[in-house]
């Protein structure tokens, strides 16, 4: 009865790791755009110094909302360029917070940065996405990804028109990530891309790109700069950016189970409240995005798909 029931039991994880890319087979499959079964999530934060607070508290909420709506650990790769809750100057050490009132420490107990300090760089930052890692790298430093996975990709820091700063002694250009994602989707790393973009002119990280199934979001257009949120006085600094903060509005109101299409969520600031104005990129996606749920991006749906092939596991060893 035992040995009967382990059989069972190894069937349906068989079934179930099949469809999550981990147990190899001959047969292939056909998945549509749509039908995406992980998801990843790629968060940087690229500046350093106690006054770009804002850009770690950013980072740090888009980490906490899709860790909320299921993402694991283990499929977050967070870099972050300078460790605002161990700094100094912080009057609360070991907190991170986006908002004046203090309600939530996005840092929290429980937050597992992959990158940190002055591992965050462009070199790493390109190799992690195309997988041109070291040998010796540990899994938690690789995006192990495949041809089903949805990646959300997020980075926020200073930028300029084609540019993005690391640190402030480097930059990634809009060419540079274009034929990374390029990489990627020959590699068959992604089966779709969420692109978002937190910087001045962010827009034009995204005008290279000319990979299929990516969507690009960004927080100014070109020739715009893009503004912080509201400043904390027992901190000090600005906290918060102003289109993160209206982003993590919306995203605070989705569930796992909710309705919420990305149609809407690339509405979330107008430019009466972000000032700047919120550019989209939606060419290069094969679906409408009011018909796409928010959680295929910033959730976990793990869709499972049957097979008639029959696994021979009952000589497996316990």
């Amino acid at each position: 009865m035992f040995k009967s029931t382990v059989s069972w039991s190894f069937a349906i994880a068989a079934v179930i790791l099949l469809n999550d890319g981990l147990i190899g087979t001959s047969h292939s499959f056909n998945f549509d755009a749509s039908n995406h079964t992980n998801n990843w999530a790629v968060l940087v934060d690229t500046s350093r110094f106690w006054f770009n607070y804002r850009h770690v508290a950013n980072v740090l909420s888009i980490y906490r909302s899709v860790k909320r709506l299921g993402i694991p650990d283990s499929q977050i790769i967070l870099m972050v360029a300078d460790d605002m809750a161990c700094n100094p100057r912080n009057p609360t050490p070991a907190t991170v917070f986006n908002n004046a009132n203090q309600n939530i420490d996005v840092y929290g107990d429980d937050v597992e940065v992959d990158y940190r300090g002055y591992e965050v760089t462009v070199e790493n930052f390109v190799r992690l996405l195309t997988g041109r890692v070291a040998p010796d790298t540990p899994r938690s430093k690789r995006l192990l990804s495949d041809e089903r996975s949805n990646i959300l990709i997020y980075m926020t820091g200073h930028g300029g028109d084609g540019f993005l700063k690391f640190q402030d002694s480097e930059e990634i250009t809009n060419v540079e990530l274009a034929d990374a994602f390029e990489q990627m989707w020959q590699k068959k790393k992604y089966n779709e891309i969420f692109f978002m973009v937190d910087t001045c002119q962010a827009a034009s990280m995204y005008d290279k790109f000319y990979s299929p199934n990516i969507l690009a979001v960004a927080s100014s257009l070109v020739g715009e700069d893009s503004l912080s949120h509201h400043v904390d006085s027992s901190i000090g600094v600005y906290i918060i950016d102003r289109y993160t903060y209206y982003a993590l509005e919306f995203l605070e109101k989705v569930q796992p189970d909710s309705d919420k299409t990305m149609g809407q969520f690339l509405g979330v600031c107008p430019k009466w409240a972000c000032i700047s104005t919120v550019g989209v990129r939606k060419d290069l996606f094969g679906r409408d995005p009011a018909q796409v749920r928010i959680t295929d991006f910033f959730g976990s749906v793990r869709k499972i798909r049957t097979t008639k092939h029959v696994f021979n596991i009952t000589n497996l060893s316990l």
